[in-house]
């Protein structure tokens, strides 16, 4: 050939000797410049510790680069041996310069093994980078030299000599070389004395550990930003260990929440002042904020896009040229090549910059939405809060707001799929002229199809969004009163509400994925249909068709077929997302609360702290009933003011008026946050000693302190759940206290505690450290009414009187019912106490009372464990378990499970074999054209209409497997998820409390909506489409192979190092997607528990702390979600870059290989191929990643599929009698009850029998086991030893459903769920109208419910927050009314009533229960006083067990010091009453 002619026959041997003296001057400067540093640095180094190292281990890096730098020595001897031989095998005639050649590679190999050896004596982590460089350059060298002499081979028809064997593994050496140099890790580790196996990174470790939290991003450099090389230094700990949060690096400055949320704050202000109505804003502030960076993406998707279609564009013209490669230059070959290779590396730097500036505005509108919505939530009215349940809006902020940030991505499509169309026909008329009028309306044609299945798609989606919402409230509600449900046996129940939920959203799912796979079908085959019909037009319009013409069109079909493809995935994304935006901004323009609705004054300008004239509130703004109305209120500074009234009278909602609380429903309940006991009570303020401390002694804290596990920093689960009623109540006083306000508003604070506590709490706290404070409390305690300065007492929505107790007594006109219900009781406690003692043994009224049950009672750190859940800590106080998460990859049991979830995995070899048929007819399809059509225009074409009816037949059949793979692929994709959601909510609802106890409800709610959206929507596609991409990449290979297998030489190597690549990165994306996925259910969590203490926070002016920790948790997800993208980023640049090498050697071979060994037609069908080979092989690794990534939710919804189990709900060999329990009788034999087994006995040797239809006190200190004992009667946990008999039955050997149906319990906790009342009292449908009616009557609601006029329809909201606290509890009887079972479980029942309710009710249970066993938990004495037996608890010991009257003739038992307390209390009450 002229080219190789005119080229010196020494050139190879001359770059040889230019790269070895290259090679040597780089090391005498860097041994030079390693002197001149030793000499600064010697003093140094004699004081590092070096003795501290005990060991150094190689690694088979450097093993293996050492046997490869030794083999390679020898291989250059050995050539330089054969040539002195024999001096003709070789092409360059000058013998000087051979041996030059050879010399300076074996003193190349002697110097880098010296270098080697320097780098184990200095223990490096990485080869020196001119070491690296060396072993680069010189496989390329070694590969050239390859390539010529099979050149030479080829042409001169010459056959191997022993140098060629050489030259082989000399190549194979350096190509180990090329993969180390490639990694550039050594492996080498030091193991120190303390046995740490210390990985050498970059540099020094304090150093990193102080770079750690840097913003890589933000260091970068440009290079580094297009080669994502800033990422290398995650990666390399990564590579090293799993990594954790706090080494994942910070995201830059303008990615972080606090940035972007103020950012779109602005953005969005100026739209609502510029426009005067904030309708539209929502989405004008959305496009505001993204435009910038949207349309940077937007100009490199366009670049990619019009680089991508270059090549298509040259293949008619390298046809041609192979061809007619005797008549025309190899130069215009390797030009043409040069312009293939130009554009994909074009196309790949554009297209890695615009996915991951995509999937950075991705993030960047997720944070702005998360802190809007966060934000919002804190300041919803009252009518926002009825339209919107928490359970929603916590699906706004999980599932909505990721459709609408994950749109961002597909955003570029838009833009994209234009031009895509644009060059397509640009192209095809280039080639084939009036053809592509034809192939531009198939287009057409299938573009006009989407219009319908898009309308089609939204709606489905609207209706998935519904579905997902009622079922994600419903799951919400289900999961917060868990214990509710397990207590009254209606966990079946509402396990199956959430199925029938589900069947609903299944409904629509199958729909949508139904259409999903037509969708796919239709579009796999479309560019088959484009191609049949375009080829048709040109046969009729008699446009030849060359091997050249068919191959760039088929090619140009090939490019159109990924935006066709994509077509339905952005249709269904744009669906998705409209509907989510939708939801997101009706969310976001919800009425917010007046804040014109409190007026502040100077304290200098007005006497009074709090004043209301002609005050009128209403919940309900366009209600023309008003709550409160002719509220005229002044109270002083100082002023302690009382506030009763009867239950639902108002009392609550004028605090609520006071603080400005439009949105609130209800009165306030203890509402703790997940933490410390003393984060709750410091609520953001700073620690102050002091103060603290006067502060819990005030609320009566300090002995609780003393018995917590780890004092006031034990952890506090979720709502408060291992704390009891009281201890709740006084944290949330604490906290009030602590902030050291001018006013204090408290909402019935001594509701849940005992006598002495509260009367502890009102002299130290209200009258103590309160004292110069303005006070207005509500309690229905009325002996704490005389102390006030002012007493107001509220009776529908008015204030009826106003004054101090004397003068509301005097004024006789409903003051004196409450007060008389009051002393009724308190009498009702002296007569017991007086007939039980002879007057010799009473006390007079000057004698102080002698010490109390609360004070004597003994006490041990048990005594607080009472409700501590089975996880707790009692070193640290933890009680809520850190949520699991899976490290290394992805276990094959993971894998395994998902794919034989459904038939045992009997469809998956049938999905991929259907692949298979496709890719195989699509390679045959266009084999066959290229081979039928001729190479040039001259030829002539028989039977035209024959080639083509065999490519429709083949075609036709490739369409036939696509949709048997469509089809079975979502069948068995949404089966497999449906299967694992049940399988799930199975096991969550039958896990024990303990479970729900230390898991907070965000972390399983995150299951149930983000992870269970993969399952429904994406892991199948992901799953399938790794196959997919496998077979693709098998089939470009082996098509590009048969046209010159010699592209293998390349391809080998390359792949090695692709999956080195890959190897290398999957453990970091793969930590950072699971810390991603661990980071998520913090916000959700928050989010949760700021919703439910909305009004705390606002009370307590702790919105912009609470604002701030949502922004820190948004940018704890955000660091390893935009982190694991650049890494997938990291890899597919240098895939793709590797491609490119591949098919630039192959278009190379293509161009330089002799004509007679290529067939153009099969060379042309190669190239075709060629060019998706970096989309192809991206692909490949992309799926892999995303599959993994997704299955990250797999192992997550697994785990939760797996918890241990309560008792079976019924035993069938162990059923209970018909009739049981029939008498009551409950027997204890030496009962020990713990929540763990690692916890010490909460009840320990109870042995006691309770008689049958008696009713039975249990009183006792908090934590003393009370709560406890009727647990174990209701088997809330298994017992250590011992068993509890109920009517001679041991409960232990029954079903649970059996027992705790057959018993009926109101816990201290009212409960209410959404919905109606009927369907609150009676959920299992199992009662009349009149019975129900009947049971209301009974418990004072029967009046109230007929004011409305739903009647029993009447609409209870979320957490029944339209009834008040005690309205609540009174539902709560209700329910124990209507199930009229033979034991009743009372527990502080009565907490949150008036003492007038209380006494009826009072009387009404023992009416209606009074052949019924009743066991009582109270604080009010007089409720236990009657009771026919009274046990004493302490330290879980019975401590006193008899009848009251008993109990009180012996002076010295605990009761009895108890009634004295009550007594006194009675006697300094009734002086006062009497006066």
């Amino acid at each position: 050939m002229s080219w190789l002619q005119l080229s010196s026959p020494c050139l190879w041997e001359t770059a040889s000797i230019v790269l070895q003296l290259g090679f040597f001057g780089f090391i005498i400067l860097r041994f030079v410049h390693g002197f001149v540093s030793s000499l600064d640095q010697s003093k140094t180094r004699e004081n590092v510790g070096q003795n501290e190292i005990m060991d150094v281990i190689v690694g088979f890096s450097y093993k293996l680069c050492l046997i490869c730098s030794i083999l390679l020595f020898g291989e250059q001897l050995m050539y330089i041996l054969l040539m002195t031989r024999s001096r003709s095998e070789t092409e360059c005639r000058m013998p000087g310069q051979v041996l030059t050649s050879g010399i300076t590679r074996v003193l190349s190999c002697v110097i880098a093994l010296i270098v080697l050896y320097k780098v184990l004596k200095d223990k490096c982590s990485k080869y020196p980078l001119v070491l690296r460089i060396w072993w680069f350059c010189n496989f390329f060298m070694f590969l050239a030299r390859a390539a010529l002499k099979a050149f030479s081979s080829f042409t001169d028809g010459g056959h191997s000599m022993m140098p060629d064997y050489v030259d082989c593994t000399v190549l194979l050496t350096s190509a180990c070389l090329l993969v180390i140099s490639v990694r550039g890790k050594t492996g080498i580790v030091l193991k120190l004395q303390n046995g740490i196996i210390e990985p050498l990174l970059n540099g020094d470790s304090a150093e990193n550990s102080e770079k750690k939290r840097n913003c890589l991003y933000g260091d970068a450099t440009i290079l580094q930003l297009l080669t994502f090389s800033w990422l290398n230094r995650l990666l390399a700990v990564g590579n090293v260990k799993p990594l954790n949060q706090d080494e994942v690096p910070d995201v830059h400055i303008k990615d972080s929440a606090e940035f972007l949320s103020g950012s779109f704050d602005e953005i969005l202000n100026c739209i609502v002042q510029r426009d005067g109505t904030s309708k539209s804003s929502i989405y004008k502030a959305m496009y505001r904020f993204v435009r910038r960076k949207a349309a940077i993406n937007a100009l490199l998707a366009i670049i990619s896009a019009g680089s991508s279609y270059v090549g298509p564009y040259l293949i008619a013209d390298f046809v041609k040229f192979l061809g007619e490669k005797n008549v025309q230059s190899l130069e215009s070959g390797y030009i043409l090549a040069l312009g293939f290779l130009t554009a994909k590396i074009v196309e790949t730097v554009a297209e890695r910059q615009w996915n991951f500036g995509a999937r950075q505005l991705s993030l960047r509108l997720r944070a702005a939405l998360a802190s809007h919505v966060y934000k919002k939530g804190l300041a919803l009215s009252n009518q926002s809060c009825q339209s919107h349940t928490s359970g929603e809006i916590i699906n706004y902020m999980s599932v909505d707001i990721q459709r609408v940030s994950d749109f961002m991505w597909y955003i570029n499509s838009i833009w994209m799929f234009p031009v895509q169309i644009s060059f397509a026909i640009f192209i095809l008329y280039t080639n084939l002229g009036r053809g592509s009028v034809v192939a531009l309306a198939a287009t057409i044609i299938v573009m006009t199809i989407n219009k319908p299945i898009t309308k089609i798609q939204k709606q489905y989606q609207s209706k998935i969004m519904k579905a997902r919402d009622d079922r994600m409230k419903s799951t919400s509600e289900t999961l917060r009163n868990m214990r509710t449900l397990k207590l009254q046996a209606w966990d079946s129940h509402y396990l199956q509400k959430l199925e029938s939920l589900r069947k609903i959203e299944y409904k629509w799912l199958w729909k949508s994925i139904r259409l999903r796979a037509i969708l796919d079908f239709i579009f796999w085959v479309s560019p088959a249909f484009i191609s049949v019909t375009t080829f048709a037009g040109c046969i009729i319009m008699g446009i030849p068709l060359t091997a050249g013409r068919v191959l760039s069109a088929l090619a140009t079909f090939k490019m159109l077929q990924d935006p066709i493809y994509n077509l339905p995935d952005l249709l269904s994304v744009f669906a998705q997302a409209k509907v989510a935006a939708d939801r997101v901004a009706s969310y976001l323009q919800e009425e917010e609360i007046q804040q014109s609705a409190i007026e502040f004054v100077s304290p200098d300008q007005t006497e009074f702290d709090i004043e209301i004239k002609r005050g009128k509130f209403s919940w309900d703004a366009e209600s023309t009933i008003e709550t409160l109305d002719g509220i005229e209120l002044q109270v002083k500074r100082g002023m302690k003011v009382a506030i009763c009234g009867t239950v639902g009278s108002g009392k609550s909602s004028l605090l609520s008026s006071i603080l400005g609380e439009v949105t609130k429903l209800s009165g306030t309940s203890p509402w703790i946050l997940s933490g410390t006991v003393r984060d709750n009570i410091l609520f953001g303020n700073s620690y102050n000693s002091s103060k603290y401390e006067e502060t819990i002694k005030a609320c009566a804290l300090t002995k609780d302190f003393e018995l917590f596990p780890a004092g006031d920093l034990t952890e506090i689960g979720e709502r408060g759940i291992n704390m009891s009623g009281g201890q709740k109540q006084r944290i949330q006083i604490a906290r009030a206290v602590y902030q050291d306000a001018d006013i204090y508003l408290l909402d019935d604070p001594f509701s849940a505690v005992d006598a002495h506590t509260g009367r502890q709490l009102f002299e130290e706290c209200l009258l103590g450290i309160l004292r110069e404070k303005t006070v207005l409390y509500v309690t229905h305690q009325v002996e704490f009414l005389p102390a006030a300065d002012v007493i107001l007492l509220i009776q529908n929505g008015r204030i009826a009187q106003v004054g101090k107790f004397e003068e509301l007594l005097n004024q006789n006109i409903g003051f004196e019912v409450l007060v008389g219900a009051h002393s009724q009781a308190l009498n009702s406690v002296v007569t017991v106490e007086n007939a039980s003692r002879a007057p010799a043994n009473g006390f007079s009224e000057g004698k102080s009372a002698e010490p109390t049950l609360i004070d004597d009672l003994p006490k041990s750190k048990e005594d607080c464990k009472t409700i501590l859940c089975a996880e707790t800590n009692r070193g640290k106080g933890n009680l809520v378990n850190k949520e699991e998460r899976g490290k290394g990859s992805i276990g094959k049991g993971v894998y395994f499970a998902y794919l034989t979830m459904v038939k045992g995995g009997a469809f998956v070899p049938v999905i991929v074999l259907a692949h298979l048929g496709f890719q195989g007819l699509q390679i045959l399809s266009t084999y066959w054209m290229a081979w039928a059509c001729p190479t040039v225009e001259a030829e002539e074409v028989k039977d035209i209409n024959y080639i083509l009816f065999i490519y429709l037949i083949i075609s036709i059949g490739g369409s036939f497997c696509v949709l048997v793979r469509a089809s079975l692929l979502a069948v068995t994709g949404l089966a497999t998820a449906e299967k694992m959601f049940h399988n799930m909510l199975h096991s969550v609802l039958r896990a024990p409390m303990a479970f729900f106890d230390s898991t907070p409800t965000g972390r399983i709610l995150n299951r149930a909506s983000t992870d269970q959206d993969v399952l429904d929507l994406g892991i199948a596609n992901k799953l399938g489409w790794c196959a997919f991409s496998t077979i693709q990449l098998i089939g470009v290979i082996l098509v590009m192979s048969q046209a010159a297998w010699e592209v293998f030489i390349v391809f080998l190597p390359v792949t090695a190092i692709c999956i080195w690549y890959q190897q290398y990165s999957m453990p970091t994306s793969r930590e950072l997607a699971r810390l991603a996925g661990v980071e998520r259910a913090p916000i959700l969590h928050h989010f949760a528990e700021s919703l439910a203490g909305a009004a705390t926070i606002r009370a307590f002016g702790q919105k912009p702390r609470f604002i701030n920790t949502n922004l820190c948790l948004v940018d704890n997800h955000s660091r390893p979600w935009f982190h694991n993208y650049a890494a997938m980023e990291w890899l597919s640049y240098r895939l793709n870059q590797l491609c490119n090498l591949v098919f630039a050697f192959s278009l190379v071979l293509l161009v330089t290989l002799p004509e007679k060994l290529i067939d153009p037609s099969l060379a042309g069908l190669a190239v075709t191929y060629a060019i998706n080979l970096n989309v192809q092989q991206t692909y490949f690794i992309w799926n892999i990643i995303n599959a993994e990534v997704k299955m990250i939710s797999v192992e997550r919804i697994l785990q939760y599929s797996n918890i241990i189990s309560e008792a079976p709900l019924v035993i069938e060999d162990h059923r209970p009698p018909k009739n049981w329990p029939d008498t009551g009788t409950i027997c204890f034999e030496n009962l020990q009850f713990r929540y763990a087994e690692h916890l010490p006995s909460v009840l320990k040797n109870i042995t006691l029998t309770i008689p049958g239809k008696k009713k039975i006190g249990v009183v006792g200190r908090t934590g003393s086991g009370k709560t406890t004992l009727l647990q174990a009667i209701c088997r809330i946990v298994e017992p250590k030893e011992g068993r509890i008999l109920i009517d001679d039955v041991d409960i232990s050997k029954i079903g649970l459903h059996d027992l705790r149906s057959n018993l009926s319990i109101i816990p201290q906790d009212p409960t209410m769920f959404e919905g109606t009342v009927r369907r609150n009292l009676d959920p299992l449908e199992q009662y009349s109208d009149a019975e129900i009616w009947e049971a209301l009557d009974k418990c004072q609601l029967g009046d109230i419910v007929r004011e409305n006029k739903e009647k029993l329809e009447s609409t209870v909201v979320e957490n029944g927050e339209n009834w008040s606290v005690g309205q609540r509890q009174l539902f709560c009887l209700g329910r124990a009314l209507l199930k009229k079972r033979s034991i009743l479980l009372l527990d502080e029942a009565t907490a949150s009533v008036d003492s007038a309710i209380d006494g009826i009710l009072q009387n009404v249970i023992s009416r209606e229960f009074k052949d019924r066993t009743i066991v009582t938990i109270a604080h009010r004495i007089h409720t236990v006083i009657d009771s026919d037996l009274v046990l004493v608890l302490s330290d879980g010991k019975i401590a006193e067990y008899d009848t009251p009257k008993r109990l009180l003739e012996r002076e010295d038992s605990f009761f009895s010091k108890l009634i004295k307390e009550y007594s006194t209390s009675s006697k300094s009450f009734n002086s006062i009453v009497n006066l």
